[in-house]
Protein backbone atom coordinates (compact mmCIF):
# COMPACT_ATOMS: atom_id res chain seq x y z
CA UNK A 1 0.00 0.00 0.00
CA UNK A 2 1.07 3.65 -1.02
CA UNK A 3 0.73 6.71 1.43
CA UNK A 4 -2.33 7.63 -0.31
CA UNK A 5 -4.45 4.54 -0.54
CA UNK A 6 -7.63 5.48 -0.12
CA UNK A 7 -7.12 9.54 -0.83
CA UNK A 8 -9.23 10.96 -3.94
CA UNK A 9 -6.91 13.45 -5.90
CA UNK A 10 -7.64 16.24 -8.71
CA UNK A 11 -4.76 17.32 -10.77
CA UNK A 12 -5.63 20.32 -12.92
CA UNK A 13 -3.87 20.22 -16.68
CA UNK A 14 -2.96 16.70 -16.14
CA UNK A 15 -3.03 15.64 -19.46
CA UNK A 16 0.96 16.51 -20.32
CA UNK A 17 3.96 18.41 -18.47
CA UNK A 18 4.23 18.27 -14.84
CA UNK A 19 0.78 17.83 -14.80
CA UNK A 20 0.58 14.34 -16.17
CA UNK A 21 4.23 13.43 -14.31
CA UNK A 22 2.54 13.91 -11.29
CA UNK A 23 -0.74 12.29 -11.82
CA UNK A 24 1.52 9.45 -12.58
CA UNK A 25 3.43 9.71 -9.38
CA UNK A 26 0.39 10.08 -6.99
CA UNK A 27 -1.66 7.21 -8.69
CA UNK A 28 1.61 4.90 -7.87
CA UNK A 29 1.20 5.80 -4.12
CA UNK A 30 -2.23 4.58 -3.97
CA UNK A 31 -4.66 7.32 -5.00
CA UNK A 32 -7.33 7.97 -7.61
CA UNK A 33 -6.47 10.57 -9.60
CA UNK A 34 -8.70 12.49 -11.52
CA UNK A 35 -7.14 13.57 -14.86
CA UNK A 36 -8.17 17.13 -15.42
CA UNK A 37 -7.80 18.21 -18.90
CA UNK A 38 -9.83 20.79 -21.45
CA UNK A 39 -8.45 20.20 -24.89
CA UNK A 40 -6.56 17.67 -25.17
CA UNK A 41 -8.80 14.67 -24.81
CA UNK A 42 -6.06 12.07 -26.28
CA UNK A 43 -3.33 12.58 -24.31
CA UNK A 44 -5.73 12.63 -21.35
CA UNK A 45 -6.64 9.45 -22.32
CA UNK A 46 -3.03 8.52 -22.80
CA UNK A 47 -2.36 9.48 -19.19
CA UNK A 48 -5.24 7.48 -17.86
CA UNK A 49 -4.32 4.29 -19.71
CA UNK A 50 -0.78 3.99 -18.45
CA UNK A 51 -1.60 4.82 -14.84
CA UNK A 52 -4.04 2.14 -15.32
CA UNK A 53 -1.77 -0.26 -17.18
CA UNK A 54 0.27 -0.11 -14.02
CA UNK A 55 -2.56 -1.13 -11.38
CA UNK A 56 -3.55 2.64 -10.60
CA UNK A 57 -6.66 4.41 -10.38
CA UNK A 58 -8.30 7.08 -12.70
CA UNK A 59 -10.40 8.42 -14.96
CA UNK A 60 -10.03 11.88 -16.87
CA UNK A 61 -12.49 14.91 -16.44
CA UNK A 62 -12.90 17.84 -18.23
CA UNK A 63 -13.55 20.62 -17.65
CA UNK A 64 -12.43 24.48 -17.88
CA UNK A 65 -10.79 25.54 -14.37
CA UNK A 66 -11.26 29.48 -15.16
CA UNK A 67 -15.09 28.91 -15.39
CA UNK A 68 -16.95 28.85 -12.37
CA UNK A 69 -19.96 27.00 -13.65
CA UNK A 70 -17.61 24.48 -15.38
CA UNK A 71 -15.86 23.98 -11.87
CA UNK A 72 -19.11 23.40 -9.60
CA UNK A 73 -20.06 20.40 -12.10
CA UNK A 74 -17.12 19.21 -12.40
CA UNK A 75 -16.54 19.02 -8.73
CA UNK A 76 -19.82 17.56 -8.16
CA UNK A 77 -19.29 14.98 -11.03
CA UNK A 78 -16.33 13.87 -9.52
CA UNK A 79 -17.67 13.61 -5.96
CA UNK A 80 -20.74 11.57 -7.40
CA UNK A 81 -17.90 9.19 -8.93
CA UNK A 82 -16.00 8.67 -5.46
CA UNK A 83 -17.82 9.98 -2.69
CA UNK A 84 -15.43 12.90 -1.94
CA UNK A 85 -12.02 14.51 -2.76
CA UNK A 86 -9.03 14.93 -0.46
CA UNK A 87 -6.41 16.69 -2.73
CA UNK A 88 -6.56 19.41 -5.01
CA UNK A 89 -3.47 20.43 -7.24
CA UNK A 90 -3.90 23.37 -8.58
CA UNK A 91 -1.19 23.12 -11.82
CA UNK A 92 -3.00 24.09 -14.91
CA UNK A 93 -1.85 27.22 -16.77
CA UNK A 94 -2.22 28.78 -20.22
CA UNK A 95 0.13 30.41 -22.49
CA UNK A 96 3.13 32.26 -21.18
CA UNK A 97 4.53 35.20 -23.82
CA UNK A 98 7.14 37.60 -22.92
CA UNK A 99 6.04 40.55 -23.73
CA UNK A 100 8.30 43.74 -23.15
CA UNK A 101 7.46 46.34 -20.32
CA UNK A 102 6.34 49.18 -23.08
CA UNK A 103 3.19 46.39 -24.95
CA UNK A 104 1.95 45.10 -22.12
CA UNK A 105 -1.63 45.37 -21.21
CA UNK A 106 -3.88 44.75 -17.93
CA UNK A 107 -5.10 42.12 -20.42
CA UNK A 108 -1.97 40.51 -20.14
CA UNK A 109 -2.20 40.38 -16.46
CA UNK A 110 -5.89 39.60 -15.91
CA UNK A 111 -4.78 36.06 -18.73
CA UNK A 112 -2.61 35.28 -15.92
CA UNK A 113 -4.57 35.43 -12.89
CA UNK A 114 -7.55 34.14 -14.41
CA UNK A 115 -5.77 30.56 -14.05
CA UNK A 116 -3.27 31.43 -11.06
CA UNK A 117 -6.16 33.18 -8.68
CA UNK A 118 -9.11 32.53 -10.09
CA UNK A 119 -8.79 28.97 -11.08
CA UNK A 120 -7.52 28.23 -7.49
CA UNK A 121 -10.07 29.97 -5.82
CA UNK A 122 -13.10 28.75 -7.39
CA UNK A 123 -11.67 25.07 -7.21
CA UNK A 124 -11.39 25.05 -3.24
CA UNK A 125 -14.35 27.25 -3.20
CA UNK A 126 -16.10 24.01 -4.65
CA UNK A 127 -14.11 21.34 -2.98
CA UNK A 128 -14.09 22.90 0.60
CA UNK A 129 -17.42 21.88 2.30
CA UNK A 130 -16.47 18.09 1.73
CA UNK A 131 -12.63 18.77 3.07
CA UNK A 132 -13.86 20.43 5.86
CA UNK A 133 -16.64 17.06 6.03
CA UNK A 134 -13.75 14.96 6.37
CA UNK A 135 -11.28 17.41 8.49
CA UNK A 136 -8.76 16.40 5.69
CA UNK A 137 -7.62 18.23 2.31
CA UNK A 138 -4.53 19.04 0.93
CA UNK A 139 -4.55 22.08 -1.71
CA UNK A 140 -1.12 22.02 -4.02
CA UNK A 141 -0.51 25.25 -5.46
CA UNK A 142 2.45 24.84 -8.37
CA UNK A 143 3.84 28.62 -7.94
CA UNK A 144 7.10 29.36 -10.04
CA UNK A 145 10.59 30.64 -9.02
CA UNK A 146 10.00 33.88 -11.12
CA UNK A 147 8.40 35.12 -8.36
CA UNK A 148 11.91 35.50 -7.10
CA UNK A 149 14.02 36.37 -10.09
CA UNK A 150 11.38 39.08 -11.61
CA UNK A 151 12.21 38.20 -15.31
CA UNK A 152 12.24 40.85 -17.58
CA UNK A 153 9.45 40.84 -19.89
CA UNK A 154 7.69 38.71 -17.73
CA UNK A 155 5.79 41.29 -15.33
CA UNK A 156 2.24 39.59 -16.10
CA UNK A 157 3.46 35.93 -14.96
CA UNK A 158 5.35 36.73 -12.18
CA UNK A 159 2.57 39.15 -10.60
CA UNK A 160 0.19 36.50 -10.95
CA UNK A 161 2.76 34.06 -9.56
CA UNK A 162 3.23 36.01 -6.64
CA UNK A 163 -0.25 36.45 -5.87
CA UNK A 164 -0.69 32.62 -5.54
CA UNK A 165 1.76 32.64 -3.28
CA UNK A 166 -0.56 34.95 -1.41
CA UNK A 167 -3.38 33.47 -1.35
CA UNK A 168 -1.12 30.25 -0.36
CA UNK A 169 -0.31 31.58 2.96
CA UNK A 170 -3.97 33.24 3.74
CA UNK A 171 -5.34 30.33 3.00
CA UNK A 172 -3.24 28.76 5.14
CA UNK A 173 -4.35 30.61 8.06
CA UNK A 174 -8.05 30.62 7.80
CA UNK A 175 -8.54 26.66 6.80
CA UNK A 176 -5.73 25.09 9.03
CA UNK A 177 -8.32 24.18 11.77
CA UNK A 178 -10.31 21.96 9.54
CA UNK A 179 -7.39 19.87 9.05
CA UNK A 180 -6.58 21.58 5.74
CA UNK A 181 -3.15 22.30 4.56
CA UNK A 182 -2.29 24.94 1.95
CA UNK A 183 1.20 24.93 0.47
CA UNK A 184 3.09 26.05 -3.04
CA UNK A 185 5.78 24.00 -4.68
CA UNK A 186 7.72 26.54 -6.67
CA UNK A 187 9.74 24.79 -9.83
CA UNK A 188 12.72 26.29 -11.08
CA UNK A 189 12.57 25.91 -15.40
CA UNK A 190 11.63 22.21 -15.89
CA UNK A 191 11.28 21.60 -19.52
CA UNK A 192 8.22 19.82 -20.90
CA UNK A 193 6.56 19.53 -24.45
CA UNK A 194 5.70 22.92 -24.66
CA UNK A 195 9.42 24.08 -24.05
CA UNK A 196 9.92 22.33 -27.68
CA UNK A 197 11.65 23.85 -30.22
CA UNK A 198 13.95 26.38 -27.42
CA UNK A 199 17.08 27.31 -28.57
CA UNK A 200 19.87 25.64 -26.84
CA UNK A 201 21.62 28.85 -25.55
CA UNK A 202 18.35 29.69 -23.66
CA UNK A 203 19.23 26.54 -21.63
CA UNK A 204 23.15 27.62 -21.50
CA UNK A 205 22.46 30.22 -20.00
CA UNK A 206 19.95 29.51 -17.52
CA UNK A 207 22.74 26.86 -16.13
CA UNK A 208 24.90 29.45 -15.89
CA UNK A 209 24.63 29.84 -11.88
CA UNK A 210 22.70 27.28 -10.77
CA UNK A 211 24.54 25.19 -7.86
CA UNK A 212 23.13 21.75 -9.09
CA UNK A 213 24.19 22.33 -12.63
CA UNK A 214 21.62 20.45 -14.46
CA UNK A 215 18.01 21.08 -15.56
CA UNK A 216 14.97 19.57 -13.58
CA UNK A 217 13.07 16.90 -14.49
CA UNK A 218 9.36 16.15 -14.02
CA UNK A 219 10.57 13.56 -11.40
CA UNK A 220 12.24 16.07 -9.50
CA UNK A 221 8.98 17.42 -8.40
CA UNK A 222 6.58 13.99 -7.98
CA UNK A 223 8.11 13.08 -4.41
CA UNK A 224 7.56 16.22 -3.16
CA UNK A 225 3.82 16.66 -4.63
CA UNK A 226 2.95 13.01 -2.93
CA UNK A 227 4.40 14.01 0.53
CA UNK A 228 2.12 17.00 0.23
CA UNK A 229 -0.75 15.25 -0.87
CA UNK A 230 -0.05 12.65 2.51
CA UNK A 231 -0.81 12.12 6.22
CA UNK A 232 3.01 12.91 6.66
CA UNK A 233 2.74 16.47 5.60
CA UNK A 234 -0.13 17.58 8.39
CA UNK A 235 1.53 19.81 10.45
CA UNK A 236 3.19 21.61 7.40
CA UNK A 237 1.39 24.50 5.83
CA UNK A 238 1.71 27.91 4.11
CA UNK A 239 4.71 26.89 2.90
CA UNK A 240 6.58 27.83 -0.47
CA UNK A 241 9.33 25.18 -1.26
CA UNK A 242 11.59 25.61 -4.08
CA UNK A 243 12.15 22.76 -6.31
CA UNK A 244 15.26 24.60 -8.51
CA UNK A 245 18.37 22.71 -7.85
CA UNK A 246 19.35 26.32 -5.63
CA UNK A 247 18.45 28.79 -8.47
CA UNK A 248 16.61 30.62 -5.77
CA UNK A 249 17.03 30.27 -1.66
Amino acid sequence: MGKLTGKVVLVTGASKGLGSAMAKALAKEGAYVAVNYLKDKEAALAVKEEINRHEGQSDIFCFDVTDESAVKHGIQHLIQTKGTLHVVINNATGPQPTIPLEDQKWKDHLDQLIYFVKAPLILLKAALPFMKSQHFGRIINIGSEVVEIGNPGFGHYVAAKAAMLGLTRSWANEIGRFGITVNLIAPGWIPVERHKGTASSDYEKYLIDLPMARQGTPADIQGLVCFLASEESSFITGQRIAVNGGKTF
